[in-house]
């Protein structure tokens, strides 16, 4: 889903229609094998493993991911198979969707869908034509729900605060609120650093219970943003190039993320921070980024506006 303004029931239809297929069960370590690091079998089935998936079985086995994927099919094999022998558990869970596996994970996870954050807003009197930015895809979604009570102008630029709020089914990350704004002129979105944002482990479903509360406290920082949004306008960067590079490194941007803030540069180009800051929320809208570049993108422009001062 591209990170332009939408509706949450337009999100709400594409979250459903990702889910069709989605099921978890509990398989018994026993029954799995490995044909190699594509192929996961179960009982004797045949079952395609997604990237996340090979990821986390691997570390899960306690065998570094970049060696598995130099290794000959075999050799991945012969590694996967010695190593599920010695998994202390006697169960994993396997994320499906139809016969691909998505995530594997201990029985102890207890995972917080995208269709349950969906459902808790609905429940909070969110309206489906209620306008949002989300960033979706099947590894990752960023939802942010700009509140136009709260705008505000800087030198003509006219911005939205509100609330955003990121999931990851797969355990990309965990389940968090924080504060958002989004800047009317390009609809470039910055997830703020935030001092009372809230991130849960997908260990309970504590957060579906606590939204409403999480939600008002994050809501108080959002006055804190117009303020620091004046000061990157007054902060002077010699060499704007040369920071970006800098906060490049500072970050541990891959290769796409850096490709993206590249790309964004010409269009924000100036020099103040204001101008550093809005080439990473440009980045995060860049067409081919996965939803979970998109939201590091964004919140990389919201860490660098907290350090002003």
């Amino acid at each position: 889903m591209k990170p332009n303004l939408t509706t949450l029931g337009k999100v709400f239809d594409r979250v459903d229609a990702m889910s069709v297929n989605c099921f978890d069960q509990n398989i018994a370590v026993p029954d799995i094998s490995f044909d190699n690091l594509d192929i996961v079998r179960i009982a004797g089935e045949p079952h395609p493993l997604r990237p996340v998936a090979q990821r986390s079985i691997s570390n899960r086995l306690g065998i570094p991911y970049p060696y598995l994927t130099r290794c000959p099919s075999d050799v991945q094999a012969m590694n996967l198979n010695h190593w599920i022998k010695h998994e202390k558990n006697d169960q994993l869970l396997f994320r499906f969707d139809g016969q691909e596996v998505r995530a594997v994970f201990t029985t102890k996870y207890i995972p917080v869908d995208n269709f349950e954050v969906m459902e808790r807003l609905d429940s909070l009197g969110y309206k489906p034509e209620t306008p949002v930015q989300c960033h979706l895809d099947t590894e990752f979604m960023s939802l942010s729900i700009p509140d136009g009570a709260k705008a505000f102008d800087i030198n003509g630029d006219k911005f939205k605060p509100g609330i955003s709020i990121s999931n990851s089914e797969v355990g990309l990350a965990s389940l968090s609120i924080a504060a958002f704004v989004l800047r009317l002129v390009c609809t470039n979105g910055l997830v703020a650093k935030s001092d009372v944002s809230a991130s849960y482990r997908h260990v309970s479903t504590k957060i579906l219970g606590e939204f409403p509360i999480v939600m008002d406290k994050v809501s108080l920082e959002l006055g804190a943003q117009r303020e620091q949004f004046r000061l990157s306008l007054e902060s002077r960067v010699d060499n704007p190039e040369s920071t970006l590079a800098s906060f490049n490194r500072q970050f541990a941007l891959n290769g796409g993320e850096k490709d993206a803030v590249e790309w964004a540069w010409p269009q924000e180009a100036g020099e103040t921070m204001f101008n550093v800051v809005n080439t990473y929320t440009r980045a995060a809208q860049k067409e081919d980024l996965p939803a979970e570049s998109s939201f590091r993108l964004s919140r990389v422009g919201g860490n660098i506006l907290g350090m002003l001062n």
